[in-house]
């Protein structure tokens, strides 16, 4: 999912780069409208778990593996402007200090795993949980976070394709039908973690 330097072509490295820094203009100024105290000690405390969950692989299919992405997870802890501001301090990290994924594709990768990922995911779950009920909010939870994989699974297909790095004939297939596994793990991991952040301290898990 983290795209290295050298599969994107310098337009489209630069095009996502730049609806990057918009998404995130539109987050900060979101998230500056409703700051509270709370609220930072918190992104900060979900920044350095989803770095550290996302160490830790699942095998999937293939030879290949999957990790938590963490935005419908961070979304519902703190809203999904907060969770994409988290999601990129993590992936500017891991790119600068573990080179995962290019310097260069830097902007691509928060476009589609901080923005997209996340923003549809918690618009899945958020559509969801206001059904009511205990059964509509955990399909909300588990729905939203495999949208958000397959969400940004479908975007880099379409970045690789548009950069002639590859067919899109090959890559949507190959990229969906490989992150729709994932996303299964990245639904049960976050059901579950919010199940047992709700018995523990549910007011951490009341944002719709």
């Amino acid at each position: 999912m983290h795209i290295p330097d050298g599969f994107l072509n310098i337009p489209v490295s630069a095009g996502a780069a730049a609806l990057s820094v918009g998404g995130l203009t539109f987050s900060l100024r979101r998230l500056k409208r409703r700051l509270a105290e709370r609220l930072v000690p918190t992104m900060g405390v979900l920044a350095a778990f989803i770095f550290a969950a996302q160490m830790f692989n699942f095998p999937v299919a293939g030879g290949t593996s999957g990790h938590l992405l963490g935005g419908v997870l961070a979304a519902i802890m703190v809203g999904p402007a907060a969770a994409s501001v988290v999601l990129t301090v993590v992936l500017i990290i891991q790119c600068l200090l573990f080179q995962d994924g290019g310097l260069v594709a830097l902007g691509a990768n928060i476009l589609n795993i901080a923005l997209l990922g996340t923003w549809i995911g918690w618009g899945i779950y958020a559509a969801l949980s206001r059904l009511g009920g205990r059964f509509w909010r955990c399909a909300g939870i588990f729905a939203g976070s495999w949208f958000s994989v397959v969400a940004a699974a479908t975007a880099c297909a379409a970045e690789l394709a548009i950069s002639d790095t590859i067919s899109i004939r090959i890559a949507l297939p190959a990229m969906v039908g490989v992150h729709a596994i994932i996303g299964i793990g990245e639904g049960i991991i976050t059901l579950l973690i919010v199940s047992f952040v709700q018995r523990v301290k549910p007011e951490l898990v009341s944002y719709t």
